[in-house]
């Protein structure tokens, strides 16, 4: 468990293939893009991390709804990554941006 430099490859591998296949903005390419950034998220480089989850949320922001509950998860994909770089006013913003999508588009007791 961990092979974390392995799990990359595929996931690059696995969107070069889509980025071949699919337009630029497709959902696809967005999660893609994410699972990118969770992988470097979990070796410590909080920048590519970064990077790579604001990609996914770009692609998110231009063919998602507003109040769409995967837009609240790509902003607070982006606060976990602040959060794990210590900077928790930026991760406060992010996780906030999020809560409100999602007192807007679950239900209550969600």
């Amino acid at each position: 468990m961990g092979d974390y430099s392995k799990a990359l490859k595929f996931y690059e591998k696995a969107h070069k293939i889509n980025e071949k296949a699919l337009p630029p903005n497709h959902p696809q390419l967005a999660i893609s893009y994410n699972n990118i950034g969770q992988v470097y998220r979990e070796m410590g480089d909080y920048s590519k991390a970064l990077e790579f989850s604001e990609k996914a949320h770009k692609i998110h922001e231009k063919v998602l709804p507003p109040n769409h509950p995967q837009l609240a998860i790509s902003y607070n994909n982006i606060g976990v990554v602040y959060n794990d770089m210590g900077d928790y006013s930026k991760a406060l913003k992010f996780y906030e941006k999020a809560h409100k999508i999602n007192e807007k588009a679950l239900p209550p007791n969600h």
